[in-house]
């Protein structure tokens, strides 16, 4: 790999996989060149604060909250949908606040995850078989030629939505939505029904009070708590798209990608040789990559030096998953080599995808119990080898589905169908993900 000539297509040199096979290379072309005519999505003064806050957490000062759905659909981009979503991971955050007693960053799969990888190219139905679905940035998933034929206006109607998408988050945060002194914004209706209602409510209370307290100090300023930073991320899976949203900053000579602030790879397209980490090394957001358990020590610290050569604090985010059965013998000794490299970076567990299993009446689910496993395990892990996990990764909905079982309600394999309306990976529900927060603030 050629460290030394980088370009916003440079990618295009090295081996690549998970993309669509398009119908015109020339309609893709089109499009690219449209996307990079549009304003971004994001600034270039966000994503640098967020890299400072995330140097911050890798010292332990903060603690990041990563959560969202497994795959955006263009059919949910209303108000009541990304309301819920803001909703579910400020009031996760506020029960981590009051339980870590440090700031958190709050970071929303959201704003563009319209594209997923897949483990197979085509899926067959009967004698019909067809592309696979791969996210609405993409094609379809009704199971028809012209819906999974890849659609490159796609990408456009992908950045719509995304704009869309990050314009009712932000009016919702600078009109004080997200102020920490008014936590009873944030209520869902279908909450007050959960068995951890009354905890939020006393977190909320304490804090309210705290706050009031404060505001009749002399020489304490709570005005900065009238709002809360919340950050955007997808998987940079489709390059095309992804380049198309990259710009140069004449002011640090710089390229970030504008269309998230958040970036990161995925396992399938960790390779060190490959499109993805060819593209991501080139940037200047700070960056993730999702690590499993058939990662080698040596292969993570080749990765680590190409896509933070400068050993940047902020730079790197490592996002381990390894599945509860897995974890306690596969995370330690890459945690050992890192420590000993020297290099800075993030660790944040992801206790979802290692945890993935199929009912025998097909749903894909993931148990509570194995989730909360990985997690407790990974954070004990942490603190024997002297690291300390800095964040949290997870599917989540602030919806009321039935996609994964366990939990305070006691969700089994009977119930998922009652709410199952992923079309990619089961997410946690509302009263799930608060459970996990107020487990996790206690660990």
């Amino acid at each position: 790999m050629n460290k030394k000539a980088w370009s916003p297509h440079s990618w295009k040199s090295q081996p690549i996989i998970q993309q669509p096979v398009y119908p015109s290379e020339h309609a893709v072309e089109h499009v690219v060149h449209e996307l990079t005519n549009m304003p971004p999505l994001v600034t270039h003064f966000e994503v640098n604060t967020l890299r400072q806050a995330l140097a911050e957490a890798q010292q332990g000062k903060r603690f990041l909250l990563q959560g969202g759905d497994c795959a955006e659909s263009f059919t949910d981009c209303h108000t009541d949908n990304i309301t819920n979503k803001l909703k579910i991971l400020l009031q996760m955050s506020l029960i981590l606040l009051h339980g870590m007693k440090k700031p958190i960053i709050r970071v929303g799969r959201v704003a563009g995850q319209y594209a997923k990888p897949r483990s197979a190219d085509t899926e067959t139905r009967g004698d019909i078989t067809l592309p696979s679905y791969r996210g609405d940035l993409i094609n379809e998933p009704a199971f028809t030629e012209e819906s999974r034929t890849p659609n490159p206006q796609n990408m456009l109607r992908g950045y719509n939505y995304s704009a869309a998408t990050l314009n009712h988050i932000r009016a919702l945060v600078n009109g004080g939505f997200a102020d920490l002194h008014h936590p009873e914004y944030w209520q869902l209706d279908f909450a007050k029904h959960s068995s951890h209602a009354n905890d939020y409510e006393n977190i909320a209370s304490n804090i309210r009070s705290t706050l009031e307290l404060l505001s009749i100090i002399p020489g304490i300023d709570t005005s900065e708590l009238a709002r809360v930073n919340l950050y955007t991320s997808h998987e940079a899976l489709l390059l095309p798209y992804e380049q198309a949203l990259t710009r140069h900053l004449a002011e640090d000579d710089k390229w970030y990608n504008l269309s998230t602030h958040f970036p990161w790879i995925g396992m399938r397209t960790g390779q060190l040789d490959g499109a993805h980490i060819e593209y991501m090394r080139g940037i200047a957001n700070p960056v993730a990559i999702k690590i499993g358990p058939s990662v080698s020590g040596d292969a993570l610290l080749r990765i680590i030096e190409v896509l933070n050569p400068t050993n940047e604090p902020g730079k790197l985010t490592l996002i381990h998953r390894m599945g509860h059965h897995a974890v306690a013998e596969k995370l330690p000794p890459l945690i050992e080599q890192v420590n000993r490299s020297g290099y800075q970076v993030l660790w944040s567990c992801d206790p979802m995808h290692g945890n993935t299993q199929t009912t025998a009446n097909q749903y894909k689910t993931r148990r509570f119990e194995d989730i909360l496993s990985e997690l407790k395990q990974s954070f004990t892990i942490h603190r024997q080898l002297g690291s300390h996990l800095g964040g949290v990764h997870l599917e989540l909905t602030g919806d009321n589905v039935t996609e994964c079982t366990g939990g305070a309600r006691g969700l089994t394999d009977d119930d998922l169908h009652h709410a199952y309306k992923s079309p990619v990976d089961p997410r946690l529900n509302y009263e799930q993900a608060l459970e996990i927060a107020m487990l996790i603030a206690k660990i």
